[in-house]
């Protein structure tokens, strides 16, 4: 009996002390890849860089744009990374809870928000005061809202700093009443407004950049599901729906 439980110490010390050793060897590769990835981005940092759903690889994710560098930091990857036999695209699902996090911060006052009588869903939209969807988008606003959804608006001009739509945005978000200025910028006619901190567009536009966005509109769904381009009122309805059944 006593040789019995001398052998299983033994076998569990070692196994013990094997699963030290793999932990140890999976610590310093990490730190490795970390390093060489750090050195190579200037816009990827060490913690950026963790453990993937695939054995000798590592994902580099910043806010929803997820890559993944090989163990040996050789080879990088970007692409969707799907589990067939569960039939789902895991980078995906990294990208929808980085938006989801991305957004979860964002405060009421921090948006240009038209909110429902009722509201039963609450949407994220970027926009570009000058896009053609963006417009037809908010021209239907009424239908929104009476579909019970509330529309968050963040400002993404598609060009950049000192573009005219920039200048615009950031003079919509200097406006007394935002939500008239943001209506009246869209159909290219002049509001009032007046000088105050339009750092909030900045924000904004790196909060779009962060995302990943490829254009607008761009709508983002409470669990952080991207749809890029405009949306239908009752398909968009529709779609919400069927995300709060899942």
């Amino acid at each position: 009996m006593r040789r019995t439980i001398s052998y299983t110490l033994a076998m569990l010390a070692a196994v013990s002390i094997f699963s030290g050793s793999a932990v140890a060897e999976d610590d310093k590769a990490l730190a490795e890849v970390r390093a060489k990835i750090d050195a190579m981005f200037d816009a990827i940092g060490p913690e950026h860089v963790n453990a993937s759903p695939i054995d000798g690889w590592y994902t580099v994710q910043k806010g929803s744009i997820v890559a993944y560098v090989s163990r040996d930091g050789r080879y990088l990857l970007q692409g969707d990374l799907i589990d067939l036999e569960e039939q789902v695209n895991l980078t995906e699902v990294s990208r929808a809870d980085a938006r989801r996090t991305l957004l979860a911060g964002v405060a009421d006052d921090e948006v240009i928000m038209f909110s429902p009588a009722e509201k039963k869903f609450s949407v994220t939209v970027f926009t570009d005061v000058d896009c053609t969807y963006c417009r037809k988008l908010h021209n239907q606003i009424d239908e929104y809202l009476a579909q019970g959804i509330e529309i968050r608006y963040m400002l993404y001009p598609r060009n950049g700093p000192a573009s005219p739509s920039w200048i615009i945005s950031e003079n919509v978000w200097c406006a007394s009443n935002r939500n008239t200025a943001l209506t009246a910028a869209k159909r290219d006619r002049s509001f009032e407004s007046h000088g105050c901190d339009a750092s909030m567009v900045t924000n904004h536009f790196s909060k779009g950049q962060d995302i990943g966005l490829s254009g607008t509109p761009a709508i983002v769904l409470d669990d952080g599901t991207l749809i890029s381009g405009y949306l239908a009122p009752a398909d968009l309805s529709a779609k919400l729906q069927q995300a709060a059944l899942n």
